[in-house]
């Protein structure tokens, strides 16, 4: 018959055994960990930058077709004509329409009301009464 040996001094053995193994298995698996870490916390920056560079340009681009746009003349300048072809009215202000109010606002109290929704005919029934 085997002697029975108690686990608890299997471990007295294999602890100092393990200690002198893991120790540097762990400390490789830190090390790699935090260093996989600030790369990843460098790429993410440098990605970042590019992003903030290509959003940069976009404006810039879209600011100088601006600019470009008010640049050019947009009436002829002898007859007071736009280029497009078409006469402007002069009572009409260049032809911008001063804004409108909603047409929910002239009422009171059909604020909460959409603009477009009709009532069904028992609302107008009853609106009657």
């Amino acid at each position: 018959m085997l002697p029975v040996v108690p686990p608890f001094l299997i471990g007295l053995v294999a602890a100092p055994l393990l200690k002198r193994l893991g120790k540097p298995v762990m400390r490789g698996i830190v090390k790699t960990s935090v260093s996989l870490g600030i790369e990843v916390k460098r790429a993410v920056h440098e990605a970042g930058r590019g992003i903030q560079d290509l959003a940069t340009e976009a404006t810039a681009e879209v600011l100088a077709v601006q600019m470009a746009h008010r640049a050019e003349p947009t009436t002829d300048t002898h007859t007071n004509v736009p280029k497009s072809g078409t006469a402007v009215r002069a009572e009409s202000g260049g032809g911008s329409a001063p804004p409108t109010a909603p047409a929910h606002a002239a009422h009171p109290g059909g604020e909460g009301k959409a603009v477009g929704k009709a009532r069904g005919a028992g609302a107008a029934a009853a609106k009657v009464r």
